[in-house]
């Protein structure tokens, strides 16, 4: 067995795939280069901690089920003028999960709110925060059923882990009063423990239509805004936008 077929073997052995990928062609530029040994070594580690760090942060992408992709960088502020672009860039940096602060994004149908709410997921998942995505139905459904099996605390104390909440679609359907007491049971949870970003189609004066109860709704909304950064966009919509477009 060569040198070469050797070096190959240990490590396919070691699992260190990116450095099985480039080692020989690094070897040769070491060669040609005048590399030092230890030299060449820091170039083999370097390229394996880049892999291994992309394949992390695309785990944590995908462990965050997410229902597309959406950056930071293709959102058109321009088109939404009256959303506070600095406050946005400065929250993507995550330092609100450190406080912890919650994220609240209204308004209307396609001006970006769920957007915003991924791109600054995706932040998360990069700087390799724990973040999980839900729609307000999904995540309710879950609550529910996991109160008729028994896991309903399982279930909470797993989602009071998480760095980075993000619920989508809040009032869309209205909640009936045991979901949305459940609902409550998961903010109340989170409180001051961890960050929250929803986004929500209805003003705070009519979440207590989208939970069938004034107090339950006024005791949720008090527990999101006491440490919480509001967003009301009433802008155009991106979709009319393309449909026009095209």
């Amino acid at each position: 067995m060569t040198t070469f077929e050797q070096i190959d073997t240990h490590l396919k052995m070691l699992s260190l795939h990116q450095m099985r990928e480039i080692y020989r062609n690094e070897a040769e530029n070491a060669a040609k280069t005048k590399l030092s040994y230890q030299e060449f070594l820091l170039r083999l580690l370097e390229q394996q901690v880049v892999s291994k760090i992309d394949r992390s942060i695309n785990r944590s992408i995908q462990l965050a089920c997410f229902p597309i992709i959406k950056r930071l960088e293709e959102f058109d502020f321009s088109y939404q003028p009256q959303i506070d672009e600095k406050l946005i860039r400065e929250l993507s940096t995550l330092n609100f999960l450190d406080e912890p602060k919650n994220i609240l994004l209204l308004g209307p149908p396609g001006v970006g709110k769920t957007h915003l709410a991924i791109a600054i997921g995706i932040k998360g998942c990069q700087a390799r925060k724990r973040v999980r995505f839900y729609t307000a139905e999904q995540l309710t459904q879950d609550l529910a059923a996991s109160e008729i099996s028994g896991n309903l605390q399982k279930i909470l104390v797993s989602l009071s882990r998480i760095d980075l909440l993000i619920i989508d679609e809040l009032g869309y359907l209205e909640l009936s009063k045991k979901t949305a007491t459940l609902f409550f049971q998961l903010i109340s949870k989170r409180y001051e423990q961890g960050s929250v970003i929803i986004t929500s189609n209805k003003p705070f004066e009519e979440w207590g239509q989208i939970f069938q109860d004034d107090v339950v709704a006024a005791a949720i909304l008090d527990r999101l805004l006491h440490h919480c950064h509001t967003f009301f966009i009433q802008g155009k919509s991106y979709r009319m936008k393309q449909i026009f477009k095209n």
